[in-house]
């Protein structure tokens, strides 16, 4: 009898290891990257050339998104009153959902470069146009040169893959593309850029350099940094007007409780607030044009 329920157990076991087993279920090769959705357990994952792009829970698409996209409300911050925003990447649209989630009288125009990225996040990440959702192909700052639009926020979560894993298209790095971002913002109007990497530590001479090209052209720039993942996402505002950690506890509470801003985490994440330069900032060069030298910065 003891060892028929071992042997039950055993077998339970293996078939829930059997269940729970990373499928590949779709696969491609677009211009840009090598692209797989993998289902695994109930999470779905998007993959561009080997790096998780974009993480969702099949049966609620709101949750199992990585931690960094939700400093992507942070803008809020500045601007109480979003009516419009512009999103450079799609990936699998977890900033996306949420903004049409909580948000319903935000528009959100993204562009993304690869049409194959669209296809994918429409038919297996629950991405959906509509009304307040305008998906564009198209390269963000080609987008921006041509646009008349002005926006509250710009979300910069784009992608490219170096010979050191993901990154940033370098011309999307440079003084010269924020002082385009800058010149389609409203006049509270706030930039928030991911950056895969750390403050301290990987990629941190990369971070301290964006942060450095960012504060070249607008007059205030913070950062969140990720606990759980290896990302910190930039802040740059056109406003002049300074933040310290106790004036956004103040706004964050003010703006949770007056369900201006209904994320569930909002008011935790408000704890990586950071309004002091990144370490390597000190040593940092101004990317332009002419020296956006991304991949020597990576390691």
């Amino acid at each position: 009898m003891k060892f028929g329920r071992i042997r039950l157990a055993a077998f339970v076991f293996l078939c829930s290891a059997f269940a729970l087993r990373a499928e590949v279920i779709f696969s491609t090769y677009s211009a840009y990257h090598h692209i797989e959705v993998v289902d695994e357990g109930g999470r779905r994952t998007l993959s561009f050339n080997g790096s998780q792009e974009t993480r969702v829970y099949r049966d609620v698409p709101t949750l199992g998104h990585f931690e960094y996209t939700e400093y992507f409300h942070m803008p809020w911050l500045w601007n109480t009153n979003l009516k419009r925003a512009l999103m450079i990447g799609l990936g699998g649209g977890s900033t996306q959902r949420s903004y049409q989630h909580y948000y319903t009288n935000v528009f959100v125009d993204t562009v993304e470069i690869d049409p194959v990225v669209v296809t994918v996040a429409k038919d297996f990440f629950f991405v959906k146009e509509s009304p307040t959702h305008k998906i564009h192909v198209n390269d963000g700052r080609v987008f921006l040169r041509r646009t008349t639009n002005v926006y509250d926020v710009v979300l910069m979560d784009a992608d490219a893959t170096t010979r050191y894993g993901s990154s940033v298209p370098p011309h999307l790095t440079t003084k010269e593309f924020f002082a385009i971002v800058r010149s389609h913002l409203t006049t509270n109007g706030v930039l928030a850029y991911n950056i895969i990497g750390q403050t301290r530590g990987w990629n941190e001479e990369f971070v301290g350099t964006i942060y450095r090209t960012l504060k070249d052209v607008f007059p205030q720039v913070y950062f969140f940094p990720a606990e759980e993942t290896q990302n910190v996402v930039l802040l740059a505002t056109r406003s002049a007007e300074s933040f310290d950690a106790t004036r956004v506890q103040t706004q964050g509470q003010a703006l949770v409780r007056s369900k201006r801003v209904t994320l569930p985490t909002f008011a935790s994440r408000l704890q990586s607030f950071q309004n002091i330069p990144p370490p390597a900032t000190t040593r940092a060069v101004v990317l332009t044009d002419d020296r956006a030298r991304v991949e020597g910065l990576l390691r």
